[in-house]
């Protein structure tokens, strides 16, 4: 492939890393107290579950000892995967890099390639994930989890690293337990990735992709919103990605201060139906007619249409019905639905209904981002506004920025990030870890005071009903409504709704300091007051 002038300065761009991680063989690692897991979750991972927090320090230099490692990219793209590798290939003394193509389903089939200096060297700093590709398959039978074992076996793996979100973490988990119960040599090592956001804890604050998708979501909002004041005569609905928290749309509102935005988890705690919130946004509306702006812009959740009670409820009786009803017709699902839900459905304009009729993904999940809940809302307020005989002027645009953020250049910030958690990686490996997912911490500082650890992967799941059964999973982040970034939104809203306070961030500048994505380092800095 040709490369750009920027993709060709970015490649020759010298990696910035923490300090601590400049000469692995003098690191170890210290253990903590073992997180507290339920008992259900100790009962399905024994080994993992007894696990203690591991904190990298200075240590003893070790020998050096190649080792061999393999990789492998889960889920949707997110930029700064390629770091990850780079970090991993360099960290492994002369080993060897092992790379899994198209996904999980590369280490069921055996289907890999030799990782050498040559290709990771066309990669460095770069977006996407194809110099592996990726995928979705989900390593959780008996039959995968035996196939996967019988790769790394043969390959002799003395490492695995699963590069995913949290379904991808799970499917570590999985594997890590079972590697261990039949005695497998090769460690697991999951490392937290998502442009969603919503794979995060007390210990791992971001998950790799977050910062740079919303700096490009960002450029694009704020480009609209000058566009919304220079035209004077749209109202535009943007959706957002993520899947299931709106950590992007919060991260992009204070960002760009839109005049409305919705927020998933808020919806679902004040049980909104979606007349209440097309209400709100028809008052927002008039209010800014009154005041002679005949525009404004409107950020929406990917996944708000999952937390309107109503429709959540419509989804969940549409979900049983396609596990039954195989291959699904329109007729068989409409039938089986309760008279409320039948109702709520036959309310929704025929383009939604048949969006919410498509086949589940994988996971069983309906696929939010074919629903084009913009569109909805925009024809909802558009049906209200007229019930309202509203005389001023209302024209609706609508857009989807989902796929413009998994494969942009990385940030700075995302840059340095991806290749300190990959040769973190390779050292958690190095020392014997297994179960683990890498983590950094003191983002929020300058990058010479990063510090590294590994958190036991059982810590952070729960028993979740997935396609009729509970199973153990990785619970999602979503926004917190105590939070501090979720606090300042709030406080926002009455002036930005009226007055035209838009900020224009432009294009990334990669050139920047790496800092943390703002509604983070509001979240970070009164955590940090707290512990002070």
């Amino acid at each position: 492939m040709s490369k750009s002038p920027l993709e060709q300065m970015r490649l020759q761009t010298p990696h910035l890393i923490p300090p601590l991680l400049q000469d692995t063989l003098s690191l170890g690692f210290t253990d903590h107290t073992p997180p507290i897991c339920t008992k259900e979750i100790a009962s399905l991972f024994p080994h993992l579950s007894q696990l203690p927090r591991l904190h990298a320090i200075s240590h003893t230099k070790r020998q050096k000892q190649p080792i061999k490692v393999g990789a492998v990219f889960s889920g949707g793209p997110a930029a700064g995967g390629h770091n990850v590798l780079a970090g991993i290939f360099d960290s492994l003394e002369g080993g060897q890099l092992i790379g899994f193509l198209g996904g999980p389903s590369g280490i069921i089939k055996g289907h890999y390639q030799n990782v050498e200096r040559e290709s990771i060297d066309q990669y460095r700093n770069l977006g996407g994930f194809d110099l592996l590709g990726s995928g979705r398959t989900k390593i959780e039978t008996k039959e995968h989890l035996q196939q996967a074992l019988t790769t790394c076996s043969q390959l002799q793996l003395d490492g695995l690293v699963i590069i995913g979100g949290d379904d991808s973490n799970t499917n570590a988990a999985l594997l890590a337990e079972f590697f261990h119960s039949q005695e497998c040599s090769t460690k697991v090592i999951g490392v937290p990735k998502t442009i969603d956001g919503d794979l995060r804890n007390l210990f791992v604050p971001i998950s790799f992709g977050f910062d740079t998708a919303c700096k490009v979501y960002a450029e694009l909002i704020g480009n609209i919103c000058k566009d919304a004041k220079s035209a004077g005569k749209y109202t535009h609905f943007i959706r957002l990605m993520g899947r299931s928290a709106s950590h992007i749309t919060l991260e992009c509102a204070l960002t760009t201060h839109p005049n409305y935005t919705l927020i998933a988890e808020e919806v679902h705690y004040k049980q909104q139906t979606l007349h209440a919130i097309v209400s709100d946004l028809c008052d927002v509306i008039e209010m800014r007619s009154k005041a002679g702006k005949e525009y404004g812009v409107i950020l929406v959740p990917e996944g708000l249409i999952e937390f309107i009670p109503e429709i959540a409820s419509l989804i969940q009786e549409l979900n049983v019905i396609l596990n039954k009803v195989d291959p699904p017709s329109s007729y068989a699902l409409i039938a089986g639905l309760s008279p409320k839900a039948k109702k709520c459905f036959e309310s929704l304009p025929e383009k939604i209904q048949s969006q919410l009729l498509l086949r589940r993904d994988p996971h069983g999940n309906v696929q939010v981002s074919h629903i084009e809940t913009e569109k909805l809302l925009a024809e909802l307020v558009g049906r209200e506004l007229n019930q309202r005989s509203f005389t001023g002027s209302f024209h609706p645009m609508t857009h989807f920025f989902g796929y413009e953020g998994r494969c942009a250049l990385p940030s700075p910030f995302d840059a340095a990030y991806c290749y300190a958690l990959g040769v973190g990686s390779a050292l958690l490996i190095q020392n014997g870890a297994s179960g683990y997912m890498t983590y950094l911490s003191n983002l929020h500082d300058p990058i010479d005071k990063w510090e590294l650890g590994g958190i036991p992967l059982a810590s952070f799941m729960h028993i979740e009903n997935r396609k009729g059964a509970n199973k153990p999973v990785i619970k999602k982040s979503l926004v917190s409504l105590d939070s501090s970034s979720f606090h300042t939104l709030v406080q926002k809203r009455s002036q930005w709704a009226i007055e035209d306070d838009y900020c224009a961030p432009g294009p990334m500048q990669f050139t920047s300091d790496c800092v943390l994505p703002i509604s983070v380092l509001i979240d970070q800095h009164k955590e940090n007051n707290r512990g002070a």
